[in-house]
């Protein structure tokens, strides 16, 4: 970049944008790359505090800051992303769909060690809406070296840094448990819950069923429902330790394996995860009936992303897994079970 005063850059190619702040107001490009400078852009510049602008001198060996930050986010960035274009040296990335959000935090580290390169994201492990801002990345000077940028390349070069996986339209069915629904005495109120759930991730509702506190009744609603080709089983209720709860052992009676029953996180924590096959079999607390976010809330997307849910997943969930219960619920725009 050569460094002139404004007064001499008339006519001449502004080679970075130039950023305006109105204190406690906004921040905007007052002007942009490549901008032909002019005699009456003299007095904005001054006011803006800007006695010198930077024309761009190509040179061998060394990339503009526009540039480096498209290439930036063209290596890290993987599916589902989709990258904005170049304003004040930075390049966002936007969710191209719905989805769970990925990022491969060692490498992530390993960039931002580079001196001069920028690249921040959400957290790991979220749900993310289409059109939102993920990730973004930048230069910290007006041009940096190549070989940097080659070397930040590189540490890409296995594979994206941060991508979207998008929900999968599982086959969802649903047992719900428990002798007073069935009779008839209580009214069913997870069956319209769980509904709402599925419909926000596309799945396709293939029914649900409502038997009284009997292992072997339970047991015998999860089978018939994975032999109808159901890939999402959820079986609400009786998830406490009283005697009359029996979903936890009709769970295993479908010959489920058992990941874990019980978890970290608060509300939710006498959640349990099988699976009978490739299939999660879930059973769900009834403190999801009452509580906006649960377990279930931080695990459905998992599930209808196609992860694999281990036993160490959710041991992780330990640090964030306490809900702050606020009085305007923001998740998943807060720390809950990140």
């Amino acid at each position: 970049m050569k460094k002139i005063p404004v007064e001499q850059a008339v006519g001449q190619e502004l080679g970075h944008d130039i950023v305006r702040i109105v204190p406690g107001q906004k921040k905007y490009r007052a002007f942009k790359r490549g901008h032909i400078i002019q005699a009456d852009d003299i007095a904005l510049l001054k006011s803006i505090g800007r006695e010198h602008v930077f024309i761009w001198e190509p040179e061998a060996g060394v990339v503009h800051e526009d540039d480096a930050a498209l290439r930036l986010a063209r290596a890290a960035g993987g599916a589902g992303l989709e990258p904005t274009e170049v304003a004040m040296g930075r390049v966002n990335l936007k969710a191209a769909h719905d989805g769970w959000l990925k990022v491969d935090v060692p490498r992530l580290y390993r960039l931002n060690t580079l001196d001069k390169i920028v690249f921040s994201t959400l957290h790991n492990d979220r749900c993310v809406a289409k059109g939102q801002k993920v990730a973004g990345t930048r230069v910290v000077p007006l041009a940096v070296e190549e070989a940097l940028l080659a070397q930040a390349e590189e540490i890409c070069a296995p594979g994206p840094l941060v991508w979207v996986k998008p929900y999968k339209p599982l086959r969802a069915a649903a047992v719900i448990t428990g002798r007073e629904v069935k009779s008839g005495a209580i009214r069913d109120g997870f069956g319209p819950v769980l509904r709402e759930k599925m419909d926000y991730y596309g799945a396709v509702w293939l029914g649900q069923s409502i038997v009284t506190d009997d292992a072997g009744l339970i047991a015998e609603e999860i089978k018939r429902y994975y032999g109808d080709g159901a890939e999402l089983i959820m079986v609400t209720g009786g998830m406490s330790v009283d005697a009359d709860d029996a979903t936890p052992e009709g769970i295993r009676r479908s010959q489920a394996r058992e990941v874990f029953y019980g978890v970290p996180v608060l509300p939710g924590s006498q959640f349990m995860l099988s699976y009978l096959g490739e299939v999660p079999v879930i059973g769900i607390p009834g403190g999801a009936l009452f509580s906006k976010v649960t377990t279930l809330d931080l695990l459905l997307p998992r599930i209808f992303a196609g992860e694999s849910i281990d036993r160490a997943d959710v041991v992780a969930l330990g640090h964030g897994g306490l809900c702050e219960e606020c009085r305007e619920c923001r998740f998943p725009a807060c720390a809950f079970g990140k």
